[in-house]
């Protein structure tokens, strides 16, 4: 048995352990009302209408809000607006003591909360009202299509030692809808983001396997796997995969592994905000919906799953050709193959080599291997086709859509003659360097590049019926995103890139005097006198130093160096993906570094995140260490 393997048979063993000892899904009283409010969400109210609620006790429902899909945006605020300001002021006046002579209105307010509430309590949750749009008919449409690929969910889990009951999260996600998109830019079932997405999928123009319910199941499995072997607890591995590992490590250090009613109920983390809070007690919710379907909706049929032929393609294949071919039309193939771009589409790119094509078994008459295996000359190709334009996707950034091309950024801000802003917008055509410079247009002398620009107009992208979801998919607050881009784009990491209290920070891989200096808009010669370093003398990874925080705050440090390891990571998972976990145990003089940069070829910063609690330098014989099985990514 490999040591693979060995690793998925002690997990699975420890999850079912903790299965019988009914501690998987641990459900504590306390949270109770939380779980209640979600599935009322799920089950009670529809999606043209909500409830005005009490953000952090959600026993206390105020109001119900009818809220039909005619409604403009405007008009739906409008009357969240007025109705919470009411209620504002039917809190007022109970928080300022008042008890006896009420009105009707302020009777039943008072009456939604315990007896013996205070006035600090009602003052507080003033500023607390929330608007939650209901999900019932999303809920049930979602019940439905999750029987095209429970089968495989639950087969995938089960070798990964990922409990099946996880099959009910994209409940909470995207409704089992394959076209969701967020906007913060996740994307699929498993509502991946293209940085988290990339650890364990091919994600780029061509190919975008978090719109493949298949290979995204695979990927949320591993990425769940890997999150539990981080917490060591399920509620907290399932926290992660919202807020991200670091910040859930951070609340377990400050809390308990296991305090998770104090961590969601008391942790103030920085981004830890509602959705976070939430997002184990709404999967509570939806797996005892999902468990008890005909409870909650009595008579629903969950659809079948597809039979389905699946052969890798030996050359790059025109999608006209292969339609031609195998008498199959291209809307049909693009409906069972979502993990294909808009560029095979549109006819810029090929249908690339290696490529797991997908079609049910009655859409040929004839075997597709044997099809795919007698394609005509004029279909395939050896090469793909150059890359002429870029179509910008919500998130993208000049400098990350010049790695990807294998260019310059000052290239693009010439060809396209952009601004010396270097302004970029979602669903802007980039022309590119095998394009050409534009016809009958001097192109000017490229200004230097400024400060990178993110792509921030949401456009959706060029698939079939996408849905917009709410920005954490828990869906309907009419408020913006409560994650930002720099957060999610680092889901997965569980490095600690914050500021401590005392203005000390850990240092991690990849970064040097040099990269704090920068940030803090300091010389390097500061920090080494805070820190009584000689000249010279280098940081170690795992090493505490002191900041000074005199020029730059300790939130804008903290930004600079999450982009500084978001650009490093994803440079990175261009390139390889994630595809499995070995082990290993060190033996008497080995050393870490080189196990892991040539023994396994793996970065150090990788290796760590990995083995977080692994002291890099006095790592002990005998100790057992994980190691990520890298793939290397097709380049189309």
């Amino acid at each position: 048995m490999t040591s693979f393997r060995r690793l998925l048979v002690l997990s699975w063993l420890l999850v079912a352990g903790a299965a019988q000892s009914g501690e998987t899904f641990p459900q504590p009283s306390e949270l109770q009302p939380d779980v209640d409010f979600w599935v009322s969400i799920f089950t009670a109210y529809t999606t043209d209408e909500g409830v005005l609620h009490d953000n952090r006790n959600l026993a206390v429902v105020y109001d119900r809000l009818s809220m039909p899909a005619s409604l403009s945006r405007s008009e739906r605020n409008r009357r969240v607006d007025k109705r919470r300001k009411e209620l504002q002021v039917v809190l007022r006046s109970l928080a300022s003591g008042k008890r006896d002579n009420l009105n009707t209105e302020e009777a039943r307010v008072l009456a939604l909360w315990p007896d013996s509430v205070s006035d600090d309590t009602l003052r507080a949750a003033v500023s607390r009202i929330r608007f939650q749009q209901g999900l019932r008919d999303r809920f049930k449409s979602g019940l439905e299509r999750s029987g095209r690929w429970r089968d495989y969910v639950n087969g995938e889990f089960t070798a990964l030692g990922v409990p099946i009951d996880i099959a009910a999260l994209p409940h909470v996600e995207s409704s089992y809808n394959p076209a969701a998109r967020s906007h913060v830019g996740a994307s699929g079932i498993w509502q991946f983001t293209r940085s988290t997405g990339r650890r364990f999928m091919r994600v780029d123009h061509v190919v975008d396997e978090r719109n493949d319910p298949f290979a995204a199941t695979r990927a949320a499995g591993r990425l769940l796997a890997y999150n539990y072997s981080l917490t060591g607890n399920w509620p907290m591995a399932i926290t992660a995969y919202n807020h991200g590992l670091s910040g859930v490590r951070r609340a377990q250090r400050r809390h308990g592994d296991t305090a998770y009613v104090d961590i969601l109920r008391n942790y103030n983390g920085r981004t830890f905000g509602f959705a976070s809070r939430n997002f184990y007690v709404a999967f509570l919710a939806a797996r005892e919906v999902d468990q008890n379907v005909e409870k909650y909706f009595p008579g629903l049929v969950p659809e079948s799953p597809m039979d389905y032929a699946t052969v890798s393609l030996p050359h790059y294949v025109s999608v006209s050709g292969l339609s031609k071919a195998i008498n199959v039309s291209q809307a049909q193939i693009a409906k069972h193959n979502p993990g294909l771009q808009a560029t095979v589409w549109q006819g810029s790119k090929y249908v690339p080599k290696g490529y797991e094509l997908r079609l049910p078994r009655s859409a040929t008459s004839t075997p597709l291997a044997q099809l795919i295996n007698g394609l005509p000359d004029n279909a395939i190709f050896q090469k793909q086709l150059p890359d002429m334009f870029h179509r910008v996707a919500r998130g993208d950034t000049l400098s990350q859509i010049a790695e990807t091309y294998g260019t310059r950024v000052s290239t693009l801000v010439a060809l396209n003659q952009l601004g010396s802003s270097h302004r970029i917008r979602a669903g802007q055509r980039l022309r590119l360097p095998a394009a050409g410079p534009a016809p009958q247009v001097a192109v000017a002398a490229a200004p230097r590049p400024e400060p990178e620009v993110v792509a921030s107009v949401a456009t959706p992208e060029p698939q079939p019926e996408v849905v917009e979801m709410a920005p954490e998919a828990l869906a309907g607050d009419l408020a913006s995103s409560i994650l930002g881009t720099i957060q999610t784009a680092l889901l997965s990491d569980p490095s600690d890139y914050s500021v401590a209290d005392d203005n000390t920070i850990e240092v991690q891989p990849l970064e040097t005097l040099g990269h704090f200096g920068d940030w803090l808009e300091i010389k390097t010669q500061r920090l080494r006198d805070l820190n009584g370093f000689a000249f010279r003398t280098p940081v170690s990874v795992g090493q505490r130093i002191r900041l000074d925080l005199g020029t730059v705050d300790a939130a804008a440090f903290e930004q600079k160096r999450i982009a500084y390891h978001r650009s490093q990571q994803d440079s990175f998972f261009r390139q390889h993906v994630i595809s499995g976990v070995s082990e290993h145990t060190i033996q008497r003089g080995e050393s870490i570094w080189v196990i892991a940069l040539r023994q396994y070829k793996v970065p150090v910063w990788l290796f760590r995140q990995y083995n977080p609690a692994i002291d890099m330098h006095k790592v002990q014989p005998g100790t057992t260490v994980q190691i990520p099985v890298l793939t290397d990514v097709a380049s189309d």
